[in-house]
């Protein structure tokens, strides 16, 4: 049996890698160092399907270094000592040290971290990690220190297209075919930036038609096809990010069904809790925010609890916080505010602090301004005192607009009361 497109189509070479010109085209980090030979430990993070792994053997082979691989899911601290023990035993005559790559680090408990920490710091191997998650939370900072990180982006369509493009040229199965992709807009929506999604699909529709008859995929077919093998091309039969998509809309809409249901589904599909948990507290503060600062609260203990908790009781935990956010009333103020703020700040660039506003520690600063003028509210009634706070090219902007919920009202009070006519238009 023929193994899967995606590995059979797997590059060798640095020019051969789709979508990341970022890190691996000409004078980039990653090209300069397997030009230079020097190449440090590193993690890259990136969502799943975008050459993670590829991008590790690529530097393996490139560099003729012996190449070993773990996958975080099924090694434990003992693969990781025998590992490195053998890395050991490779190094003689000033070689260069071995590469360990390790699939899904974020999964490593911290112990199995630490276990890395002596060999990447000695050099006895160059650690590439790969991980979904961010790092600042996945990985012990001791290993984060010692590590770069990279970071991947998403397959965009021109990318998905060249990757197509060459899997329909130059797979000796596909090229047997007569496929011509006649339109797109489907088949890239449904690999969602996943190279390897895009490469099952390929296989899903080339499969589904005896050999000699010619394909012509259109969205109609793939949309025919897909939905029908949802199972073949998705890790675990979960749509991972559809069904995350459906979980946070559900909060969103207030509707607790079906976000418990959501949530189930990427329970019982064994998706990581602590990415769960990661979501509820963006969107604590994403769609809720002032309208229940409590959200936010309740949303890092959520993450907390699940933290220490773990699998399977974690699940009673998440369901908590995850009826409490959907059946909270709803606000994105505080996302729409700092969105403008920062357009704003594009549009208007570096404008200079007022000086009645800027730091004064010494006497040639209070001597030219600095400080001059500035009110100190608590001496005045109510400790507040109208004053100007934003560059004078900006004026009287209103960023923040509270919205129609019980806690925004009090706080649009407040500000009607405090600053009058700017915040009554």
């Amino acid at each position: 049996m023929a193994a899967p497109l995606a590995e059979r189509i797997r590059p060798t070479r640095l020019e051969e890698h789709i979508g990341q010109d970022h890190l691996t085209g000409e004078g980039k980090p990653l090209h300069r160092a397997i030009t230079t030979g020097r190449v440090p430990s590193f993690i890259l993070w990136g969502p799943p399907g975008v050459g993670k792994t590829t991008l590790a053997q690529i530097i393996a082979e490139t560099l003729e270094r012996p190449f070993h691989a773990l996958s975080a899911v099924n090694s434990g601290v003992k693969d990781v000592r025998e590992t490195i023990k053998k890395a050991e035993s490779e190094r003689f005559f000033n070689k260069p040290n071995p590469i360990l790559f390790i699939d899904e680090i974020h999964r490593f408990s911290k112990s199995q971290q630490d276990s890395l920490l002596g060999a990447v710091e000695k050099g006895t191997v160059t650690l590439i990690g790969a991980t979904t998650e961010n790092p600042s939370f996945e990985v012990i900072p001791a290993l984060r220190s010692r590590c770069q990180v990279f970071i991947l982006n998403a397959l965009d369509n021109a990318a998905l297209r060249q990757l197509a493009d060459r899997a329909l040229q130059t797979d000796f199965e596909l090229k047997k075919r007569e496929i011509k992709i006649e339109e797109d807009n489907l088949l890239f929506r449904y690999a969602a930036g996943d190279g390897r999604k895009l490469l099952n699909i390929l296989e899903i529709i080339s499969d589904a038609f005896e050999p000699e008859e010619t394909i012509k995929i259109t969205d109609e077919l793939v949309s025919e096809l897909v939905s029908a093998n949802v199972a073949k091309y998705d890790k675990g039969g979960e749509l991972h990010y559809d069904i995350i998509s459906a979980f946070i809309k559900s909060i969103r809409g207030s509707d607790p069904d079906a976000a418990v249901y959501w949530l189930a589904r990427m329970i019982e599909g064994g998706e990581d809790v602590k990415f769960i948990a990661r979501r509820l507290l963006i969107h604590a503060a994403e769609d809720i925010g002032l309208a229940n600062p409590n959200a936010l609260l309740l949303a890092q203990a959520t993450f907390d609890a699940v933290n220490v908790i773990g699998h399977p009781e974690s699940r009673i935990i998440l369901s908590q916080a995850t009826i409490y956010l959907a059946t909270s009333p709803k606000s994105n103020s505080a996302y729409m505010a700092i969105g403008d703020a920062q357009q704003l700040v594009r549009e208007t660039g570096d404008l200079p602090v007022p000086l009645h506003l800027r730091n004064s520690p010494t006497k040639l600063m209070k001597d030219i301004g600095y400080g001059k003028n500035y009110k100190y509210a608590h001496n005045y009634p109510g400790n507040f005192v109208k004053q100007d706070f934003l560059p004078k090219e900006i004026g009287d902007k209103k960023i923040y607009t509270p919205q129609n919920n019980p806690q925004e009202a009090r706080i649009s009070e407040r500000l009607k009361n405090w600053w009058g006519e700017r915040f009554n238009r």
